[in-house]
Formats: C-alpha cells, sequence, structure tokens
C-alpha cells in the first residue's frame, strides 16, 4: 500500500516538473496577454492569423491536459484515504476530483477553439 502512494506521489511529482518546464517555454516563446488575444481575435481574417490563433488554443489545451492528469493522479491518490477526518465535506478527494473535472472542461474547451480557427484557415486558403 505505501509503495502504490510512493509511486503515485513519484509520477505526480514528475508531471508537475513537467508542466512547470512548459509554462516557463510559453512565457518565452510569446504567451499572449487577454487584451493581445482579443485584439487578435478581432482582426483575424488572414490564414496566418487563423493558423496563429489554433495553434495558441492547441498549446492551451495541451496545458489544461496535462494539468487534468495531474489532478486525476492527486484524485487517485486521495481516494486512498477517505476515512476519518478526511470523510467530512468537502472531502480532498472531492476537490480533487472537481479539480480534474474542471482542467478536462477548459481542455475541451481549447479544442473546439482550435477547431474553428482551423476551419476558419482552411476556408481562407482555398
Amino acid at each position: 500500500m505505501f509503495r502504490k502512494v510512493r509511486i503515485v506521489m513519484a509520477c505526480a511529482v514528475t508531471m508537475m516538473a513537467a508542466v512547470m518546464a512548459q509554462a516557463q517555454t510559453a512565457n518565452e516563446s510569446g504567451s499572449y496577454s487577454r487584451a493581445e488575444l482579443s485584439k487578435l481575435t478581432h482582426e483575424a481574417r488572414t490564414w496566418e492569423q487563423y493558423q496563429t490563433l489554433a495553434s495558441y488554443y492547441r498549446f492551451r489545451q495541451q496545458v489544461f491536459q496535462q494539468q487534468a492528469k495531474l489532478d486525476l493522479t492527486e484524485w487517485a491518490r486521495r481516494s486512498l484515504y477517505v476515512t476519518g477526518p478526511a470523510a467530512k465535506y468537502p472531502r480532498p478527494v472531492d476537490s480533487a476530483k472537481y479539480r480534474y473535472q474542471y482542467f478536462s472542461y477548459e481542455s475541451e474547451q481549447m479544442r473546439l477553439q482550435a477547431d474553428r480557427y482551423q476551419r476558419l484557415a482552411a476556408s481562407t486558403a482555398h
């Protein structure tokens, strides 16, 4: 039992390090502020602009997917301990579950946006 917990913890630490490294890369590679993204969205008319938006949303989708994976492992870890003080609502297992559901939902929303801009890019290429 203790060995399983150590394995889950090692996986969580490894994934967290990967997310941190990717987030640092995102800041260096030119992530957009809210105002810049809004401006780019409103001004997008060409294939290149739509491709830029699609790639941005694909990147955000990947970030949310990785965070969801981390929270899934945390949910599994917390599911092992649902008795005693951890049985009171809100249980730690519930918060991990809700975080997993939130990041899964956000990942799906980013996928939909990326698909939308990919279709727009395809329609302007012809």
